[in-house]
């Protein structure tokens, strides 16, 4: 046993307070500060790290340098005071940077400016920031934070700046702020704060900036504010404020931005606003509820940039002197009750820096004088619909070679549309709508390539749709709905693939066929040709208009089925097909189509099943009156039930098809084989005959080319191994001939011509279709060109017949047995005709190859 030491219990107490003491100290700088610790630069250096181990996404790597191979002072955004080497300045705006900010930053008990802002940090701002004293300036702007403002920020008395724009902050902008006497500015624009402007702000004495627009503050605008004689920017648009305006606001001469845009405001402007606003230069209070007349000292707020007065209830004259305004760029007074006369635009045109001038839905009436033209070359954007203005449209408009928006719709302008509006080669929207112009749509509009919205509807225009056209590339609208247009579509309109917000062609008297190149607007949204006098049926290729969420093709003269591929158009809601000839089933697709809000089908010839899901569930959605021969749907539609086909028609009908297959393939089998057999025991040398095709007539390619109005896609009939057959008429009483065009890419087509050519200038069968002509030439490119020109068979290919492509095929074109017999019967005697009394040889037939006569 050892010998005790009577010094052994005052050790052990000694070291367990070093433990303790270590531990607590290790504690505390792993912590936020509090009041009691004692922050050093080490300190720092941990809240750094922690507030990099805050950042979930950091994808420019903005913060890889914050390790320990350089002082914390040298990391990227970070600034230090030079005598303690303490944090003073966190700077990492625009770097992208996503996280919470976290409570750590209140130990950085040095700092003095914040700046986190065009980032995506998100959750609350941290409490801690409010122990942050020596803090001047603080910019959260443009991230995703959270919460409400602490309220302990009025702890931070030395802040100048708090920047908390464009994020999605709550509750009230708090009262304590009140005690920041040091504030200059306060911008909390764009957040969801509620209650209303703060009277406190009239203690800011030392305010210039205050901006809290796009929020939900409602009330009436303190007038405390007036107190503020220092006020620089007071921009509260786009909020829930009533009441007037308080008259000391507007005795602020500092004020440089004055907004109000988007309340309920009410009152009128003193008289004396220029006067007392010298140094204005944004006075905005649209779309509020202001009346009176528009003050003619506002010429003596010389600085004035811009006029923001619309959607109010001013009446009167616009004052003929605010061209004295050299400054002015944006004139807008729209929707107002303005009027008599034009005279102020005489005086605009010395404000040589305006950019837009705008008194749309006003009460303005009379000519258009010519002196518009005089307003500045620098002017982008014209604004004066809605008044009862009349007359021609000046010419002096094309003075204005920079316009990029003209609007002069619901006018009462007559006349032709300037054919020298082809000058302005920046226009993007032009809006005619709801005029009296009359004539035809100038060619020169094609020159007006940056153009996206051309809007020509409600008018008096005749004549067809320039092909022009075709060169305004960049468009998206176009609308010239009710008109007396004619004529056919141009396919140059189908070729403009920009096309994606409208397609009206409605209620006009265009003819003819909907283009197959419909489909080629892919991303079009809206799109009706209504009440016109198309014909023929619905291109399949409207399944290609994938974006398509309306479709009017009411009124016309549709035949034919509804196109099964609209089964494909997965957002379309709208689509009318009434008053039209259709026929055949409703596509069983249409049922699937989700988005399908109303379908009308009435007065058409449409017969079969109405189908019981999607849009067929709702009576109210659907329209199918005028079809006599629909049957089933949903009860309340009060249509007869349709008979049900029984197990054994189904087995009888199947009997019956199997049978007719077997037979013809028999017959098939059965001639081959004679054939073969005749042609081994006959097979002779042909005689010298002499050639036949000297005595047929002659066309050239350029009769080719206009039969087929240039071997248009709408032409084409069918393709084969050597090239293309087109529909074609190639004289005056348009009778229908078969042109097959030969590609002469494929190096065999010159030896298939040759050999067609010698084949059928020798045959003669009354189940062979006849050749009437050919044509060797060269094109318009001077490339060769070869064609043969048969008879035309108007139904079409066994093919069709026996394989229809639509449910309307299937109804239309069904074969009898006895049919199908004498189908056979004639291919098994020309197959004969071919093998054993000509000297050639068959390579292949196929069902498309087998045409049918009229007979």
């Amino acid at each position: 046993m050892k010998p005790h030491n009577p010094h052994f219990p005052a050790l052990l107490c000694s070291t367990f307070l070093h433990i303790i003491l270590l531990f607590t100290v290790t504690f505390l700088s792993l912590k936020p500060a509090t009041s009691s610790s004692t922050p050093t630069n080490e300190t720092d250096r941990l809240a750094l790290l922690k507030f990099k181990e805050s950042i979930d996404y950091d994808p420019y790597g903005i913060l890889s340098s914050w390790n320990d191979s350089i002082h914390f002072c040298n990391w990227h955004g970070i600034t230090c005071g030079r005598r303690h080497q303490r944090v003073t300045t966190l700077e990492l705006q625009g770097h992208n940077l996503r996280g919470p900010i976290p409570p750590y930053i209140g130990n950085l008990t040095f700092l003095r400016a914040i700046n986190l802002q065009n980032n995506s940090f998100y959750g609350k701002i941290p409490k801690e920031v409010g122990q942050l004293f020596r803090l001047r300036e603080l910019n959260l702007t443009n991230n995703t934070l959270g919460g409400e403002i602490p309220t302990n920020l009025s702890n931070c008395s030395e802040l100048r700046l708090i920047r908390v724009s464009n994020n999605k902050l709550t509750g009230k902008i708090p009262m304590e702020l009140g005690s920041l006497t040091k504030l200059i500015s306060l911008e909390a624009n764009r957040n969801n704060f509620i209650g209303g402007i703060p009277s406190f702000l009239g203690n800011l004495s030392l305010l210039v900036f205050f901006r809290a627009a796009y929020n939900d503050l409602e009330g009436n605008i303190p007038e405390s504010v007036g107190r503020l004689k220092g006020l620089s920017e007071f921009v509260v648009g786009v909020n829930k404020l009533n009441g007037t305006v308080p008259s000391p606001l507007y005795n602020i001469s500092s004020i440089r931005f004055l907004t109000f845009t988007g309340n309920q405001l009410s009152g009128t402007i003193p008289e004396n606003i220029g006067h007392t606003l010298p140094n204005l230069q944004s006075f905005a209070i649209a779309d509020n509820k202001f009346f009176g007349s528009i003050p003619s000292s506002l010429c003596n707020a010389s600085k004035l940039q811009l006029l923001q007065l619309s959607t109010n209830s001013f009446v009167g004259s616009v004052p003929i002197n605010l061209g004295y305004l050299q400054d002015l760029e944006y004139l807008d007074l729209s929707d107002n009750k303005l009027g008599k006369g034009f005279d102020f635009l005489t005086s605009l045109r010395n404000c040589s820096k305006m950019e837009t001038v705008a008194f749309a839905e006003n009460r303005f009436e009379g000519v258009l004088p010519s002196s518009v033209g005089n307003l500045t070359t620098q002017l982008t954007g014209l604004y004066l619909g809605g008044n009862k203005i009349s007359g021609t449209i000046p010419v002096a408009l094309q003075k204005l070679i920079n316009l990029i928006i003209l609007g002069m719709e619901k006018n009462l302008f007559t006349g032709m549309i300037p054919n020298c509006f082809g000058k302005f080669k920046k226009m993007q929207g032009l809006y005619l709508t709801g005029n009296k112009l009359s004539g035809k749509i100038p060619s020169s509009i094609g020159n007006l390539t940056q153009l996206a919205v051309l809007n020509l509807a409600q008018n008096d225009l005749e004549g067809s749709i320039p092909l022009s056209i075709g060169a305004c590339q960049n468009l998206q609208n176009l609308d010239v709905a009710e008109n007396y247009l004619s004529g056919v579509i141009p396919q140059q309109v189908f070729q403009i693939f920009s096309l994606s917000l409208l397609l009206n062609l409605s209620h006009n008297s265009f003819s003819g066929k909907l283009p197959v190149e419909v489909g080629s607007l892919k991303n079009i949204n809206s799109m009706d040709v209504s009440k016109n006098n198309f014909s023929g049926e619905i291109p399949t290729t409207i399944g290609n208009c994938l974006s398509l969420v309306y479709l009017g093709l009411q009124g016309n003269s549709f035949n034919g089925t509804i196109p099964s591929s609209m089964a494909f158009l997965k957002v379309l809601e709208y689509l009318d097909v009434s008053q039209n000839n259709l026929s055949g089933l409703i596509p069983k697709g249409l049922e699937k189509l989700l988005f399908l809000k109303y379908l009308n089908i009435s007065f058409n010839n449409i017969e079969g099943e109405v189908p019981t899901g999607g849009v067929f569930k709702n009576v109210t959605a659907i329209s199918v009156i005028g079809n006599n021969k629909l049957c089933g749907g949903i009860p309340q539609l009060q249509l007869t039930t349709c008979p049900v086909v029984t197990k054994s028609t189904k087995s009888f009908t199947s009997i019956v098809t199997i049978t007719i297959i077997c037979v013809v393939v028999c017959i098939l089998l059965v001639s081959s084989f004679l054939a073969l057999y005749w042609r081994k025991g006959s097979k002779k040398k042909p005689s010298s005959i002499v050639s036949k095709m000297d005595l047929l007539p002659t066309v050239s390619y350029k009769m080719l080319h206009q039969a087929t109005n240039g071997f248009s896609p709408d032409n084409l009939i069918g393709f084969g191994s050597f090239g293309s057959v087109y529909k074609g008429a190639l004289d005056q009483e348009e009778r229908f001939v078969a042109i097959k065009v030969l590609n002469l890419q494929n190096k065999d087509a010159s030896k298939s011509f040759m050999a067609e050519c010698n084949v059928l200038r020798n045959v003669r069968h009354r189940n062979l279709i006849k050749i009437l002509t050919c044509c060797s030439s060269i094109n318009y490119n001077g490339d060769d060109f070869k064609a043969l020109v048969f008879e035309f068979m108007t139904n079409g290919s066994l093919e069709m017949w026996l394989h229809p492509m639509t449910d309307g095929e299937n109804q239309s074109k069904n074969l009898s047995v006895l049919q199908r017999l004498i189908i056979a019967i004639d291919v098994a005697s020309a197959l004969n005709y071919l093998h054993n009394h000509c000297y050639s040889q068959l390579r292949m037939i196929l069902p498309k190859s087998v045409l049918a006569r009229l007979d």
